[in-house]
């Protein structure tokens, strides 16, 4: 559907797939996906809060992952859901700023949290003496708060631009979501401050920042590994960070597929695939990785089962 240069008060959201047969199986497989995710995140979430084995840096910044992957999830595949039970695929222009917004925000937050935790493998491998005066709660505190604040100030003259403009060459698009790569390509407003900002923010601040804040923790942590004298020693301390790892180098995989492979018309469909694995599998496997990998967790699981009632 186009329009000539006019302003639109809502947006029709293409989905995954055209394809009439497959809108069952794509509903079912991401509800069940979004169903696993918001209960191993809350489970994450609760175990951290009530018992107090929990209450350390490592697992305050993994409970502030768990609300991120909640959100995020939310934000991302409500209207997949929504949108098959009522049958509208139509989303207001505020609506569809709005959930720009929000998913931007819960990357960038993710991204950053995710730096915070590689500071604190850090400062626990190589600065093992110091950890209980380097991380206090008050640092942590003010590390989750930065994390959380600048997902959103990186995120606001973005939407904020992009809000303002008026004309489209189409009110459909192809994503499964409102996210501000399709939505630059049925614009036909100027885009070229949008695009340097993009650029700027994009690259610099979204990726390079937080990809040289997560990384370079583990250049200084891979070194104190090997001057360990014992295979086991070496062993046990990248055991600590290694579901960390796992996570990091998953996440930075998706986004780099999703947002700095060139657009094309035969690559936008992988990669709103990409997206998809990006918002639904990640938060997925993020609890799994931290749960069936960490010690600590399996056993407050089991001291929350053992407990008389």
């Amino acid at each position: 559907m186009y329009m000539n240069e006019t302003f639109v008060e809502y947006f029709i959201i293409k989905g995954i797939s055209d394809v009439p047969e497959l809108q069952i199986t794509i509903f079912i497989i991401v509800l069940v996906i979004y169903l696993i995710t918001l209960g191993g995140n809350m489970v994450v979430f609760i175990l951290i809060c009530m018992d107090s084995h929990l209450h350390s840096p490592m697992y305050f910044f993994l409970a502030n992952l768990s609300i991120v992957d909640m959100a995020s999830t939310t934000t991302s595949l409500h209207k997949i859901l929504i949108s098959f039970i009522t049958g509208d695929k139509t989303v207001s222009f505020n609506g569809c700023m709005t959930q720009s917004f929000m998913s931007g925000s819960f990357t960038v937050h993710e991204l950053f949290i995710l730096a915070a935790m590689s500071y604190d493998r850090y400062v626990a491998i190589c600065r093992p003496l110091n950890y209980h005066l380097v991380m206090t709660h008050r640092t942590c505190v003010l590390l989750a708060s930065l994390c959380w604040t600048l997902g959103f100030l990186f995120i606001s003259p973005l939407v904020g631009i992009f809000s303002s403009f008026s004309c489209y060459k189409s009110i459909e698009i192809n994503h499964f979501l409102c996210d501000i790569v399709p939505l630059l390509n049925i614009t036909c407003s100027n885009t070229s401050i949008l695009d340097i900002l993009f650029l700027i923010e994009g690259l610099l601040l979204f990726t390079i920042a937080p990809f040289i804040f997560t990384f370079a923790p583990y250049i200084f942590i891979i070194v104190a590994i090997l001057k360990i004298q014992t295979s086991n020693g070496r062993r046990k301390a990248f055991y600590t960070c290694s579901s960390h790892l796992t996570v990091v180098i998953l996440l930075y995989t998706l986004l780099i597929s999703q947002y700095l492979v060139p657009n094309s018309s035969s690559n936008f469909d992988s990669k709103k695939l990409y997206a998809l694995f990006n918002m639904a599998a990640v938060p997925l496997l993020n609890p799994i990785i931290y749960s069936f990998k960490n010690k600590d967790i399996k056993k407050a699981l089991k001291r929350r089962f053992e407990r008389k009632p």
